[in-house]
Parts: C-alpha cells; structure tokens; sequence
C-alpha cells in the first residue's frame, strides 16, 4: 500500500503518543520493501539504516532529545539525501530544524472503540501520491 510508493529524496515524519504504532508501522514499511532479519526501535540509538537496493532507509527517532542543540550535534542531518527516505519519529523534538516531510502520518487512539487512527498529510506530489494510495489501501482494508 504505501511502502511502494516511498522513494529516494522522501522525508515520512510519525506522531502520536507513545504506543500509537509509530516503529510498529515503520518496521511494516520496511518489511514491505524487504527487510529480513530483526528490526528494531532506535529509541536508544537515535537512528538505525536499512540499506536496500539503490535507497537507504534511515527510521530515526528523536523522542530523547530534550533541545534543537542536540539536532544539530547529532549529525542525523546526513541522513537527509536524495538516495535515502527517512522516517521520523517524534518530529517536533527537532523544533523545525528537519527538513520539509513530503508526508506527515499522525497516529491516534479514539476516544471510542478500538483500534488507532491514522490520518495521513501530504506536502509534496510524491508524498500526495503516498497519502492516495493508503487511503485507497484503507478503504478496501
């Protein structure tokens, strides 16, 4: 649904509470683009990278950082290229110093029910070409 859709150069950003499914969606996508073996949280480790094919996978994750300085100590803005897609948990931790995502995916629990929601944005032609096809997965699922 969405993980053939993700190319070089795409920045997908994640929100949500903590538990909402944010590395649970991410380790799907990767799975999806054929990532075998463990995938983890980079809670710890900030970052882990997924090298497959031409593209570079980097799922980083800035819910430890408690100031922009550490953005711009942690050197994670070398990740942001045009052969990489980067997936960004806990955007907002960066204080806008991330680059533009092509695609914001907001996770949520209702307040009714079961489940979470998802509600996808998209701020570019490719990441609207992501957001399309998972609605269109969604409404079908």
């Amino acid at each position: 649904m969405l993980a053939p859709h993700l190319a070089g150069g795409m920045v997908v950003t994640l929100d949500g509470d903590l538990g909402a499914g944010k590395t649970t969606l991410v380790r799907g996508l990767l799975r999806a683009r054929g990532v075998q073996g463990p995938i983890k949280s980079p809670t710890f480790d900030l970052v882990e990278h997924y090298p497959l094919s031409s593209i570079y996978f980097y799922h980083i994750d800035l819910y430890r950082f408690t100031n922009a300085d550490e953005w711009e100590q942690s050197g994670l803005s070398e990740c942001f290229r045009a052969d990489s897609v980067c997936l960004v948990e806990w955007p907002s931790r960066a204080a806008g110093l991330l680059p533009d995502p092509d695609l914001a995916l907001v996770l949520a629990w209702p307040e009714h029910g079961e489940g979470r929601t998802l509600a996808p944005r998209a701020f570019s032609a490719a990441g609207e070409r992501c957001r399309d096809a998972l609605s269109a997965a969604l409404a079908h699922a």
